[in-house]
């Protein structure tokens, strides 16, 4: 897997990275750190690709299971260290799956599953912070 990260010297602290499967995403800082807030921070797109990976992991499990679902989303919660470096000390991923006939139990299981052996993202992040979850399901 590869990433390059390019500064837009021209846009305060723009960065552009391009990914090795070819797509291109920008991030950005905060007025007071030099940026221009407008685009995601860095740590901003650590936190959503650890709910990205996670919600995969719940939709593609609960699909091979053969359920009925129409929906996922992750709300997560992260808090930080005080001190340099900032790291991630709490992160808390609040499932809300939605679909037809869902039993809880799968539902759980599939997040479950996700947290503990699935998610490389979660799992890395996990080795600094303190990871919790919860599930809300929503049959239609």
């Amino acid at each position: 897997m590869e990433c390059t990260v390019n500064w837009n010297h021209n846009n305060g602290m723009l960065f552009v990275a391009s990914t090795g499967s070819g797509h291109v995403t920008v991030m950005d800082g905060a007025v007071e750190g030099g940026g221009n807030d407008s685009a995601p921070r860095p740590m901003e797109m650590l936190l959503a690709g650890a709910g990205g990976c996670a919600a995969y992991d719940v939709v593609l499990i609960l699909k091979r299971g053969r359920h009925q679902v129409t929906d996922c989303q992750v709300h997560l919660s992260g808090e930080r260290a005080q001190t340099e470096p900032k790291i991630f000390t709490k992160i808390h991923f609040n499932f809300v799956v939605s679909g037809h006939d869902l039993p809880d139990q799968a539902v759980e299981r599939a997040v479950k599953l996700s947290h503990e052996k699935y998610c490389s993202a979660s799992a890395m992040l996990g080795k600094a912070a303190d990871i919790t979850y919860s599930v809300e399901i929503r049959n239609n």
